[in-house]
């Protein structure tokens, strides 16, 4: 039996490994709550990362067999899976302004803080699955629908470049004031606990609300980043596999950046382009596809190298206006 042209081995070995990881995860490596330090962050963000590009090696040398019968070459398959993860895992770096946004409003304890970016995480995971599904059948059964996500990316990158300020206030969440309105919620943290038996009636705790705070956030930025990566690739199992690995390194992202979010000054300008660039190039495979035949296949590579370049170029111009910030103030 396939899905989606893939072998169900396949998607479920995938999730077996998923699941194994984040057992090892939570069950071994973080089972006492604790301070999740910058340089444990750095190595469990190198894993991730390696990882990812261990599958992407494999995609490189196995797409025959990961998806026999496919019109996606090996090497467009491995390069579209690069590209859809660097996406997705810049991204995830404009999350993380969110997510301390967030820990901060809610005044979430640091030795938490790992934990309710984990079950996020597993909220993340059913929430991305649903969301490709749609897409996949959506471009499929209906291709004006690539203008629409085209139109949408380009109309979020704009939105996202013209943006002055970024600070909301997750009191205000709809989800919040939902939970509010019809749970008890205590004042004060109960340890690590989503929910306690307090006066012999069950209630929620602050945690619970961060959780479902977070989960609501990426279904927002999940809007964004999974037809951003349609826009490189239409194959399901690429656009799902390098979703997935870009979200299982971000708790460990966030605590390798969070105290240098602020240092990239123009990166939101770099993902605004990154988001437009897609999108226009979703718009323009359309138009190849389905009305003019002759137009040249952007190929991947092109995508892959033009959206290193943009982000690289807005990393290194944040980079050197911190230091010129940091060389003027008095000493």
């Amino acid at each position: 039996m396939v899905l989606a042209g893939v072998p169900l081995w396949i998607w479920g070995a995938f999730m077996a490994f998923v699941a194994a990881m984040l057992a090892l995860d939570l069950g071994v490596f973080h089972r006492k709550a604790h301070k999740v330090e910058i340089k444990e962050a750095l190595v469990w963000s190198g894993v991730w990362i390696a990882l990812a590009l261990v599958f992407n090696l494999g995609v490189f040398m196995f797409w025959d067999t990961i998806q026999p019968g496919s019109t996606t070459t090996r090497n467009e398959a491995g390069f579209a899976f690069l590209t859809g993860y660097l996406i997705e895992k810049a991204l995830s770096i404009d999350n993380i302004f969110v997510f301390i946004l967030i820990f901060s409003y809610f005044n979430v304890p640091e030795k938490y803080q790992h934990k309710v970016l984990f079950w996020g995480i597993i909220g993340a995971l059913a929430f991305r699955a649903l969301f490709v599904a749609a897409g996949a059948v959506l471009l499929e059964r209906f291709a004006w629908t690539m203008v629409v996500f085209g139109l949408f990316l380009v109309f979020t990158g704009v939105k996202m470049a013209l943006a002055k300020d970024k600070k909301s206030d997750p009191g205000k969440n709809p989800v919040v004031r939902l939970v509010r309105r019809f749970i008890p919620v205590t004042d004060d943290y109960v340890g690590s606990n989503f929910v306690s038996r307090i006066g012999g009636k069950w209630v929620a705790t602050p945690l619970l609300l961060v959780l479902l705070v977070v989960e609501f956030t990426d279904v927002i930025f999940a809007i964004d980043s999974v037809p951003a990566i349609f826009a490189i690739t239409s194959e399901p199992f690429l656009v799902f596999t390098s979703n997935i690995f870009a979200i299982l390194g971000l708790r460990s992202l966030f605590f390798a950046l969070a105290g240098l979010v602020q240092k990239f000054h123009y990166l939101s300008y770099g993902l605004a382009a990154v988001l437009a660039f897609v999108g226009g190039k979703m718009i323009y495979g359309y138009v190849e596809k389905a009305i003019v035949p002759d137009l040249p296949k952007f190929p991947v590579v092109w995508s892959l190298g033009i959206i290193v370049l943009i982000l690289a170029v807005s990393v290194w111009a944040s980079l050197a206006r911190s230091r010129r910030l940091e060389t003027a103030m008095p000493h």
